[in-house]
């Protein structure tokens, strides 16, 4: 049986370049809405759960490591940028950001950190209309759109 046979959940970046196994349930589900993760996300916020260090185990390659200030470091892919993890140096967790999750509806949310940072436009995001992408893709659009990205699965 291998590490990711045994996982609890998988994940990785969107290249394929970087896999990895949670070994434990993550806990701790939150968005970070400061400007630190605003960056190192490219979006409005980072949603990130965890685990203790020892329960997350790389299953292919190695993650890029950024030091984001004398407290933090952040994981990500160096081929594709996928943000992965972001850790605190002198604690024994490691969050891992819950879009590389295979399956990241299984994570809920429990807490929002950081919100002296909330761009005001989140707080009005849900109430948007929504159109799904067949809707206003031609079909050869659609086929130009298929993803090159890798299968959430190892």
């Amino acid at each position: 049986m291998t590490n990711a046979t045994m996982s609890v959940m998988t994940g990785g970046c969107q290249c394929g370049a970087v896999r990895y196994a949670l070994m434990s349930e993550p806990t701790h589900a939150s968005i970070c809405h400061c400007r630190m993760c605003q960056k190192a996300f490219g979006n409005y916020f980072a949603p990130l759960t965890g685990v203790p260090r020892k329960d997350l185990v790389w299953t292919k390659g190695q993650p890029g490591i950024f030091r984001s200030s004398e407290a933090v470091e952040r994981g990500f892919c160096r081929d594709c940028g996928t943000p992965l993890t972001y850790s605190y140096l002198e604690t024994d967790r490691i969050s891992i950001s819950i879009g590389s999750l295979d399956e990241p509806g299984r994570v809920t949310p429990e807490i929002q950190y950081g919100i002296e940072s909330k761009i005001p436009v989140f707080e009005i995001l849900h109430t948007l209309p929504g159109e799904r992408t067949e809707d206003y893709a031609t079909p050869e659009e659609l086929a130009k759109m298929a993803s090159r990205q890798h299968p959430d699965h190892d």
